[in-house]
Formats: structure tokens, C-alpha cells, sequence
């Protein structure tokens, strides 16, 4: 479904705005959404909470052997407003960025942000319960959402395209992209310390960036060394190299073999 003008002019449709894998995940966003809305109307509160409890990423159940919910928990979501915004933030910032790297690409930042996000929120629950500071139930509530790998998304764009310019809750207030993530983060890392109890698992967002931060980064860990040894080879090969010519200068050269015609 699309708009465009009359006659000859420019056409503009949405479906080709959106690359393909902002479409792909927002289709199956949808439609897992969708369907989880309809297990609520069929099954009421029994039916809706089969996805979550088998789909959600639950700390007690990762440790049981429940591999898939660091992945499926991102198609997972409470209501309409959750994925609905979710899926905004997804489209509107994740577009460009997926246009710049390509598909291929922006999957696999996606999914890492996303998995590395969900890890994080379980790593931290853990501790928490182990160090008293949180009640056991915490390892039974399952995290749903795609946020984490959105927060990644919006950290990337905000490294590659800073000085892009984002309307505030679109408002008439501008600001360039750099500075909207880093309130962003900083909002989220001060309802993280003072235990909102709104729902969210804002650790999950900051998990989100820290994992997009050390992926995008990832080339300039530990810089300075790799620099020095690959700087000690090159001089390891040019002083072997010196010895050889030396050793070979005055030697006269070797007579053909026999099998030279």
C-alpha cells in the first residue's frame, strides 16, 4: 500500500521506503504478535501466557536447557503500544543504517545486539539473587521484547550518522542523533539504579548498546599492542632478510641443472 501522485510525476510507495530486513523483522514482529493476541482470545490469560512462558527469555529456564528464548523473546510483546513503538523507533532510525551496511549485515548487528542484551538482563538478574540484593522470583519473570536489539540499532546509527537531526516525542525540538542516545541512555541507566518497578527491563537496553558499543569497536581492542607485534615481525623479517642478503652477497651463482634444455 502506497501514495503517489497523478500523471508522470514522483511516486513514492512505503513498502519500498523500508529495506528488506526492517520489513522481514516487522512482519514477523507482527504476526507473532498477532497470533499471541489470538491464543489470548481463544485460550484467555492460559493461551496468551504459553508464548511468553515457552518464549520468553526466563533465567530459570535458560539454565534448564531452553536455548531458543535469547532469540525468540525479540518477536515476543505485551501490547499494542509496546511493539507498536518498538517497531517505529525500528523503522524510522534502522532504515538508513540498513541501507548503508546492507541487509546482510544489519541482521547480524540485530541479532547479536538483541541475544547479547537478553544474556546481559539474565546475567544481572543471576547476581542480583546471588548477592541478595533481589528476591528469587526474579528468575521466573520472563523478558519479552525486541528493545534491547533497538537500543543497539539506535546506538549505531548514532556512531555512523551523529550529527543526524531527531524531533523530540515529535515535537518542533531538534537535536542531533549523538545527543538523543546518550540521553537515552543516560535516562535508562538512572531507572536501572533507582528500581523504577515500571516493568521494563531498562537493564536489557543498556545491555543492548554495551553489546552494539563492543561490536562496532571491536577493531580497536587492544590497538596499541597488536601494533607493536606486528611492528616486531616486520622488523624480526627485515633483519633475517639483511642476514641472508648478507651471507649470499659474494657467493657466485649456481649452475643450471642438467634439466634445463
Amino acid at each position: 500500500m502506497g501514495s503517489f501522485s497523478r500523471g508522470y510525476g514522483y511516486q513514492f510507495h512505503i513498502g519500498d521506503y523500508f529495506p528488506r530486513a526492517i520489513k522481514t523483522i516487522c512482519i514477523a514482529c507482527v504476526s507473532v504478535f498477532l497470533v499471541q493476541e489470538l491464543s489470548g482470545l481463544i485460550g484467555h490469560a492460559k493461551g496468551w501466557n504459553f508464548w511468553p512462558v515457552w518464549f520468553g527469555l526466563t533465567p530459570d529456564d535458560l539454565t534448564h536447557g531452553y536455548i531458543w528464548q535469547p532469540f525468540t523473546y525479540l518477536f515476543l510483546h505485551g501490547g499494542l503500544s509496546h511493539i507498536f513503538f518498538n517497531l517505529f523507533y525500528l523503522a524510522v532510525f534502522g532504515a538508513d543504517l540498513e541501507r548503508s551496511w546492507g541487509a546482510r549485515k544489519f541482521y547480524r548487528y540485530y541479532f547479536i545486539c538483541g541475544i547479547g542484551a537478553g544474556l546481559i538482563d539474565v546475567g544481572v538478574r543471576e547476581a542480583l539473587v546471588a548477592l541478595k540484593f533481589a528476591g528469587a522470583h526474579v528468575l521466573f519473570d520472563p523478558t519479552i521484547g525486541a528493545s534491547g536489539a533497538i537500543y543497539g540499532v539506535l546506538l549505531a546509527v548514532a556512531m555512523t550518522m551523529p550529527h543526524r537531526q531527531v524531533s523530540f516525542l515529535l515535537l518542533p525540538i531538534w537535536m542531533p542523533m549523538w545527543f538523543f542516545v546518550a540521553a537515552s541512555g543516560a535516562l535508562e541507566f538512572f531507572l536501572t539504579i533507582g528500581q523504577s518497578g515500571d516493568g521494563i527491563s531498562h537493564v536489557c537496553h543498556l545491555g543492548g548498546m554495551l553489546v552494539g558499543y563492543l561490536y562496532l569497536r571491536r577493531g580497536s581492542y587492544l590497538y596499541s599492542p597488536r601494533n607493536f607485534f606486528s611492528d616486531w615481525k616486520r622488523r624480526r623479517l627485515r633483519r633475517k632478510f639483511e642476514v641472508y642478503v648478507r651471507d649470499h652477497r659474494d657467493k657466485p651463482p649456481s649452475r643450471p641443472g642438467d634439466w634445463l634444455n
